[in-house]
């Protein structure tokens, strides 16, 4: 009988979806997922370490920690080969130190897979699972093209064993695997490598639900989900669907059905009442032609549209495809999807192919990345000789030794060293933010009067017994404002109650832009703290629940977030000013949709 493992938790901890649903409440999910009956739960991967450590709140070693101090089903890792959890490659010795430490925070299961399917990229990896005897999940990436798949992942699954795996996971990111393949691709994997096989697919229109049923029906003995708000939103299998679809052809997996109900609708209270970075059904269309991620063409997409060159994505994707073809045919997992997108995009807005070369391109051509399943077109490879610059430096992960070097007064751990060489700047200004606040943290309690605390509790009282609308104080420098809201009048209980008058449309400019406007009275602030870059440019793309400022108000910082997909078009305060309730802070151009995470 096949088992299920839920991806839900680390859908929520990266793009589009980070931050939307807080930790308190994501925690509450994963106790009732753990009474699912899943085999495990994936709960971190690339995405969610990206999204943490640029978010800036909370480190994703914290995260683990506190999910599996409140579970007891297995928790499970996607790891990206020699990339691990980052978009650069590591050596040796940071890839073990980093499964080591994954082990030490709680991590039970690694799904582990390289975005060339070169074997070889796991082997540090692995070794380190397998030492930590933790369970690996050797990873097989289904991404179409002219070279053969099926006997190119024939071929590569054949050296698993020898790693250590303990299963071969048939993991496709574009949404382009056919029933009947994956059929002939579980039987064949099986019997190639002699080790069990389970599958993680997405696609839109019930292909990754018919996908994962006919390799259930051919013997996979793990599947992936997601419960349905996620899977319908992303793209993926339902948790839900499977279960019931199983237990009816004779394959019950065990699931606990209505846990998962209950499960969707704790995630409902945050994501349910609006579409979370709805895909436009021309982007979904394009990704489905072509054979690519949707969440790669909705950013291909986003960064067209920056550019006044919206009207040319079929231009880009045609190209994608030609710049694949010439540097092998490599599957389009993250990061590489990115990285020959990004290579594309030059291509065709520059009017020039390979004029201008992307630097993670050259690594890929050079054979810094692996060996990807075809051969490389010669022509592309002296571009990338021609093109070279000698001064330049190889981007690659330093050694944890040099990490630590460069790292004291900010690290105070190894997995902190592991993020400071990932991730570099934005994991140092996560560190320096955990410990400014806690060591703000005495001076900020000690600095709140008693006496004043009560004050202000007494303001809110004659707000609520008095009827007054608002009621402002100012003293020794700081202004409180406490304001009443409306009473909402019970739903009526009469049969035929009057229908109610609709909604009255939120004014907007006549330009289309959404105003962001100040939410209290505060100072403005456009970086997390002093010194670090800002939250937002003028011109950047930011997703719905993406920080665009702080608003600092009796020593409590409030964060301003987008509640759109956008572009912003102005930033109408200056950094420390002080803001007024309902000053207009932020315009922002409305887009279609924002990347989804491929992995």
């Amino acid at each position: 009988m096949p088992t299920l493992a839920d991806t839900t938790i680390r859908l929520l901890g990266q793009e589009p979806l980070a931050g939307r649903m807080p930790t308190a409440d994501q925690l509450r999910l994963a106790e009732i997922l753990d009474q699912a009956g899943f085999a495990y739960l994936e709960v971190s991967g690339g995405g969610c370490f990206d999204a943490a450590v640029k978010r800036g709140i909370e480190s994703p070693w914290e995260r683990i920690r506190a999910l599996k101090a409140r579970v007891s089903t297995p928790l499970g890792l996607a790891l990206r080969g020699r990339f691990l959890v980052g978009s650069r490659p590591v050596g040796a010795d940071f890839a073990r130190r980093f499964v080591a430490s994954a082990a030490e925070n709680g991590i039970d299961v690694f799904r582990l897979h390289d975005p060339l399917n070169d074997v070889s990229n796991l082997r540090e990896a692995a070794e380190a699972v397998v030492a930590a005897d933790r369970d690996f999940e050797a990873g097989l990436v289904y991404s179409p093209g002219p070279t053969g798949e099926i006997d190119i992942l024939i071929e590569r699954a054949k050296a698993l064993p020898e790693l250590g795996a303990v299963r071969v996971l048939l993991h496709d990111p574009t949404g382009s695997l056919q029933p009947h393949k994956a059929e002939d691709l579980v039987h064949a994997i099986a019997a190639a490598s002699g080790l069990p096989v389970g599958i993680y697919v997405q696609g839109a229109g019930g292909s990754a639900l018919a996908a994962t049923l006919k390799a259930a029906e051919a013997g996979a003995q793990l599947i992936a989900c997601a419960i349905y708000p996620l899977a319908l939103t992303l793209h993926r299998a339902s948790g839900e669907s499977l279960g019931e679809a199983l237990a009816g052809m004779g394959l019950d997996p065990g699931i606990d059905v209505s846990k998962l109900w209950e499960a969707s609708d704790l995630v409902d209270e945050h994501i349910g009442d609006e579409p979370v970075a709805p895909l436009a059904p021309r982007v979904a269309v394009r990704a489905a032609e072509h054979d690519v991620p949707a969440g790669l063409v909705a950013g291909v997409d986003a960064t067209l549209r920056t550019q006044g060159a919206g009207d040319r994505l079929e231009e880009v994707l045609e190209e994608l495809d030609r710049v694949r073809a010439e540097v092998g045919w490599p599957p389009l997992a993250a990061p590489i999807g990115q990285v020959l997108a990004s290579q594309a995009l030059l291509n065709v807005l520059s009017a020039s192919r390979y004029l201008t070369i992307v630097d993670e391109l050259r690594s890929l051509v050079s054979g810094r990345f692996g060996t990807p399943p075809g051969p490389i077109d010669p022509a592309v490879r002296r571009a990338v000789e021609l093109t070279a610059d000698p001064e330049s430096e190889e981007d690659v992960v330093p050694r944890l030794s040099e990490v630590r070097a460069n790292a004291e007064g900010i690290a105070a751990s190894e997995e902190e060293l592991l993020l400071l060489g990932l991730f570099g700047d934005d994991a140092e200004r996560l560190l320096l933010g955990i410990r400014g606040r806690a060591r703000g943290e005495a001076d900020e309690l000690d600095s709140v009067d008693k006496a004043r605390a009560e004050r202000i509790r007494e303001l809110v009282r004659i707000v609520q017994e008095t009827g007054i609308g608002e009621v402002t104080v100012e003293e020794e420098g700081m202004r409180v404002s406490v304001r009443s809201t409306p009473d909402v009048a019970p739903p009526s209980e009469a049969p035929l109650a009057l229908p109610e008058e609709p909604a009255a449309e939120i004014p907007r400019p006549a330009n289309g832009y959404v105003r962001i406007e100040s939410p209290m009275v505060g100072t403005f602030y456009r970086a997390a703290q002093p010194g670090a870059p800002p939250f937002v440019e003028v011109g950047d793309v930011v997703a719905p629940g993406q920080t665009l400022c702080i608003l600092e108000a009796m020593k409590l910082m409030n964060e301003v977030k987008a509640e759109v997909e956008a572009v912003v078009r102005s930033i109408n305060v200056e950094n420390a000013q002080p803001v007024e309730f309902g000053q207009v802070l932020f315009e922002l151009e409305p887009l279609v949709g924002r990347p989804l995470d491929a992995l």
